[in-house]
């Protein structure tokens, strides 16, 4: 999955619209099925059977004009029709398997039965499910990826770099936790709230960093999805006000988006930081990302997310990389070391490392990282960030090195094809 540091924007081949307004929908349509079944697996599944019908008729059809009131009609017809295809099952059984008084499932709404409304968004709730304490992080990831986010089982496994089949099994058995636990389609409160309101914030923080740099995509930048994880912060953030972390949380998303328009070319294409025209920077989202943190940090404490948001306006706030005060985020980047145990902070650290003290230092503390190991498949990064310090350094070959090495580990090709280009730029 992604890491912290650029914003998520358009970019890559174009994409059918219809399809675009679909995944947008999804979570608030397996909220309103949930809501009115009652059964949160069967409604993700009959949600997930209507957009694969959505892949195989609108090509030839169109695509209808309403995508959202579509999607959950045909859902609650393939749910209604699951159901009356289990209790027919149950008659029949009734006499040598089921006790005579065996309850069987309410039927959902047909389509005729109730319309789908705009105004219904329990996409907040579903998160809140989706990170049940019964799941492990991984498969509460998985999850949340396909129910709120709108990824396809395919696109999940790509991100988590396992095959199509073992990514499956991971969500059913998800799913199959969560109703085993008798979890319910409610909001939590009290102490159950504030159990999950870590896992619910960190969820939220992949979610976003598959929008800024997908892995189960071709396209670098996925907007429609980070844009989701913004909003569900907001929504966060409104139902708890004055929960510091909630609110660098979404301080942090909102400074880094803020680059979105800046971060790629007119092809697509990846733009690193440092090659960033800071004009196009949206100006409106910095002020009230840099907000935000300034008041989460009045409120006292130290948290990782208001800590990566202060990291993040210094970024923001400096007119170039040169007027960047390194020394400032190299003191912070050691904050959170204390508080996050994670190789990729130690990378972002190593970089401000040699900002501040010196390319020595940064490759210093790179070599470190490296043989503590640990960054999985995101090993590399550490060579991306190599072959950027070695260039700066004026060792054209070792940079170009480093960056094919890169870019044969990516699983992004927007990320590729910029590795690759830059190894020749540094050859030529």
């Amino acid at each position: 999955m992604g890491g912290s540091g650029g914003g998520p924007g358009a970019g890559g081949p174009a994409r059918d619209p219809g399809f675009d307004a679909l995944r947008e929908a999804v979570p608030r349509v397996v909220g309103a099925v949930a809501r009115r079944c009652r059964d949160f697996g069967a409604a993700e599944d009959a949600v997930q059977e209507a957009l694969m019908a959505a892949a195989q008729d609108w090509p030839q059809g169109g695509a209808p004009g309403n995508p959202a009131g579509w999607l959950f009609h045909v859902a609650c017809r393939r749910l209604a029709d699951a159901q009356d295809a289990e209790r027919a099952r149950r008659r029949r059984e009734a006499a040598t398997a089921l006790p005579p008084d065996a309850p069987t499932p309410p039927p959902p709404p047909r389509e005729s039965d109730e319309p789908f409304s705009e105004s219904d968004d329990d996409t907040l709730l579903l998160l809140f499910l989706c990170c049940h304490p019964s799941l492990t992080p991984a498969s509460a990831v998985a999850l949340t990826l396909r129910a709120v986010g709108g990824l396809s089982t395919a696109e999940i496994a790509r991100a988590f770099l396992v095959p199509e089949a073992t990514m499956a099994q991971r969500i059913s058995r998800a799913k199959q936790t969560i109703r085993e636990a008798g979890a319910r389609f409610e909001m939590p409160d009290g102490d159950e709230r504030e159990r999950r309101l870590d896992a619910v914030r960190h969820v939220l923080y992949l979610m976003f960093n598959e929008g800024y740099l997908s892995q189960a995509s071709e396209e670098l930048l996925r907007a429609e999805l980070s844009g989701e994880a913004i909003r569900l912060a907001r929504m966060l953030d409104r139902e708890d006000p004055g929960e510091a972390e909630s609110e660098g949380l979404l301080a942090l998303m909102l400074l880094t988006d803020a680059r979105r328009a800046a971060r790629t070319g007119p092809a697509g294409e990846l733009i690193p930081l440092h090659e960033q025209e800071r004009g196009r920077w949206d100006r409106a989202a910095i002020a009230e990302g840099t907000a935000l943190v300034e008041r989460a940090l009045r409120r006292g404490g130290v948290g990782a997310f208001r800590v990566q948001a202060a990291i993040a306006a210094l970024h923001d706030e400096a007119p170039s990389i040169e007027a960047t005060d390194w020394q400032q985020i190299l003191a912070l980047y050691d904050v959170l070391a204390r508080l996050v145990d994670n190789p990729l902070v130690a990378l972002n650290r190593a970089v401000a490392v040699a900002m501040a003290l010196g390319i020595p230092a940064g490759l210093q503390a790179l070599a470190a990282i490296e043989a503590r190991g640990g960054l999985g498949a995101q090993g590399y990064r550490i060579e991306a960030v190599r072959g950027h310090l070695l260039e700066r350094a004026g060792d054209r070959e070792g940079a170009a090195r480093a960056c094919e090495a890169a870019a044969r580990g990516t699983a992004n090709d927007a990320e590729r094809r910029y590795l690759a280009a830059c190894a020749a730029r540094l050859r030529s």
